[in-house]
This record gives structure tokens, C-alpha cells and sequence, in this order.
């Protein structure tokens, strides 16, 4: 990359949308929605494998400039900005790639406590009843119970980005990782974007957090989901009951790890 390249990571509905929106206010940045390279990059990785007969004349130097012209090539002179921002869940299970391919890049993790998140989800699902979802395999009738199920999965929306996640901050690369916690962003975003400069190494900036405004009503349509990546107004944080049944808001009380972790006992940075 001829750009200094980051990555967005971690759990759904954990503010990587308000992350990027705010970003996006420095004019030296390029940050958006979720993207396609990451699973370019695993399309192209898996046909450089040994699946491939021809992978005999594919060396590892190959592979690695191949897979960095992908991104350059598709962060192109169109996409403004000095400073590259991906964004996609699937990049903390993906920080031995990323230190080979771009030792300069970190990666900005937005972490929720999980009932929270299955919340979040599920109030989207109720606000658009008459449009069923792709998360659920386009499901008419489900209940709270089934959809909960099939989002913390291995294979589920949830389930997979926690293990995700789980694997970068307890991995050798955590030193790349930093987390980012929902409820820090939205109470103090002004303390939280001031580590995430000091985190990429890059000159603060004087945000406004009372105008932040990001949409992709469109993709949100397409996939059943309005509202998935609407962002407008002033960061808050606003409490509110939840509407899970007790038993499931409760079933995961001890999931968030980077809660309990000792200051000094871990690489990565919590903010």
C-alpha cells in the first residue's frame, strides 16, 4: 500500500458504523461500511493453496505481493483519502496475515456486551416485521429464541466475530489490536477518538460530535435490514430496557472477557 492502511474489526451493532462516520469527518481519511476485501483476499488466498495444482510455481513472495496489489489495486486513485480504513469482522481472525502483509497496520476493534448486541439485532428485526431477514435465512415465524440461536453460533452474524475477536486479543498479535467498547464511544468519544490517533500514529483532529451523520440506506434495503448502517445526529448515550427475555439477556453475563482482564496482562489496548 502506498497509503497507510487500518482495519475495523470486532462485534456487529458495537459502533463500528459511528466509528467510521466519524473518522470520515477528517478530510485525510477514507473510512466506510463493512467491504469486499477481505473476502477477495480469501477467495485469492484459497486459490493460491495447494488445492490449486499449479500452486508449485506460486513462492510465498508471490503470494504476499499478489495479495498486497489486490488492496492497492482496489483502494485505486477514485477512493480519496491519505489514510486507509477497512472495515470488516472477519480482520482480528485474520492478524497474522495482516502483520506479514502490513506490519505498519493496527486494527480498531468495536466491542458491546453481547446481550446488548442480540438486543440491537433483535430490535431491527421487530421495527422491519414484514421484511424478513438474510441474517435468518429469509425466516418468516421465528421466534426470539431460534434467531438468538442462530446468531451466536460458530457460523452466526455474532458468534463468529466473537470468536474472532477472542482470537486476536488472546493471540500473538495482540499488540496490533486495539478495543473499543460502545458504551466509551458513545459517553466520551472526544477521549476515545484521542487513543485512536495515539493508537495509528496520526495527528488529532477536531471532530464534531454533536453532527455525525452516515447511511447506506440503500445495502440496508437490499439485505431486509433499514436503519443496519443509519447514523445521524449527536453521539450519546441513551439507556433503555431491553426487550430480550430475561433468561437470554442473562445468558451472557460472563462473555465479556476484555472487562476482566489485569492491567499489564495483555498486549492489546482497551479504551
Amino acid at each position: 500500500m502506498q497509503r497507510p492502511l487500518h482495519f475495523i474489526s470486532g462485534l456487529p451493532r458495537s459502533g463500528s458504523t459511528l466509528l467510521s462516520a466519524l473518522l470520515r469527518q477528517n478530510p485525510r481519511f477514507h473510512a466506510g461500511m463493512s467491504g469486499p476485501v477481505a473476502g477477495l483476499l480469501g477467495v485469492l488466498s484459497g486459490e493460491m493453496s495447494q488445492r490449486n495444482e499449479y500452486s508449485l510455481f506460486i513462492s510465498n513472495e508471490q503470494r504476499a505481493r499478489i495479495l498486497r496489489g489486490l488492496v492497492d489495486n482496489y483502494y485505486g486513485a477514485e477512493i480519496a483519502g491519505e489514510v486507509i480504513f477497512d472495515t470488516n469482522r472477519s480482520w482480528c481472525a485474520r492478524l497474522p496475515a495482516i502483520s506479514e502483509l502490513f506490519p505498519e497496520s493496527r486494527v480498531i476493534a468495536c466491542v458491546r456486551d453481547i446481550a446488548w448486541v442480540i438486543d440491537s439485532i433483535e430490535r431491527l428485526v421487530q421495527r422491519n416485521a414484514l421484511l424478513p431477514s438474510p441474517i435468518f435465512n429469509y425466516a418468516h415465524g421465528s421466534t426470539v429464541y431460534t434467531r438468538t440461536a442462530m446468531l451466536q453460533n460458530a457460523e452466526g452474524l455474532v458468534g463468529y466475530a466473537f470468536d474472532a475477536l477472542k482470537e486476536g486479543f488472546f493471540g500473538p498479535h495482540a499488540d496490533r489490536l486495539m478495543l473499543v467498547q460502545y458504551d466509551s464511544l458513545c459517553s466520551n468519544p472526544a477521549r476515545v477518538m484521542d487513543a485512536v490517533y495515539d493508537f495509528i500514529g496520526e495527528p488529532r483532529f477536531a471532530h464534531d460530535y454533536d453532527n455525525v451523520v452516515f447511511d447506506a440506506a440503500e445495502f440496508d434495503q437490499r439485505t431486509g435490514t433499514p436503519g443496519l448502517h443509519h447514523v445521524r445526529g449527536k453521539v450519546s448515550h441513551e439507556a433503555r430496557p431491553t426487550i430480550l427475555p430475561p433468561d437470554i439477556f442473562h445468558r451472557f453475563d460472563n462473555d465479556s472477557f476484555w472487562r476482566n482482564v489485569q492491567p499489564g496482562s495483555c498486549r492489546a489496548r482497551i479504551v
